[in-house]
């Protein structure tokens, strides 16, 4: 996580330079606003990889005699047939057109959002947890 870190912190710094220059030279607020936000989600991206980088074992990434077999193994779980994304972006789309064609198609959007958000949270869960 280190060099990513490094790699969003450098990116950060380019972003301020391109903020100031495209300010200066255009005089334009919108875009400035844009690659001056885009610099702080960069630094806070940057600034958490390298935080949780100093935390952390050090990873395969991070040393440079790795091979790539050594990052190999089990990465996480994912659902293989999960209908909740397509209820999500289907009322993320139709939240996106109420922007554009009117704010009443939020009502037809929150019902669509809400079930892929709901759905997703609890998809795997059934009943009381047992375990204890």
């Amino acid at each position: 996580m280190k060099i990513q870190g490094k790699m969003f912190l450098g990116l950060a710094v380019f972003m301020l330079a391109s903020a100031i220059v495209y300010g200066l030279w255009s005089k334009e607020t919108v875009g400035t606003t844009a690659l001056f936000l885009s610099f702080g989600l960069t630094t806070m991206i940057g600034f958490y990889l390298s935080f949780t980088a100093r935390r952390a074992d050090n990873g395969a990434q991070d040393r440079e005699d790795a091979d790539v077999a050594d990052d190999a193994g089990e990465v996480g779980f994912f659902s293989p047939h999960s209908w909740q994304p397509l209820f999500l972006a289907g009322g993320g789309a139709l939240g996106f057109l109420g922007i554009i064609f009117g704010w009443w198609l939020f009502f037809f959007a929150l019902p669509f959002a809400l079930m892929g958000i709901f759905g997703w949270t609890f998809e795997y869960y059934r009943g009381e947890d047992r375990t204890q």
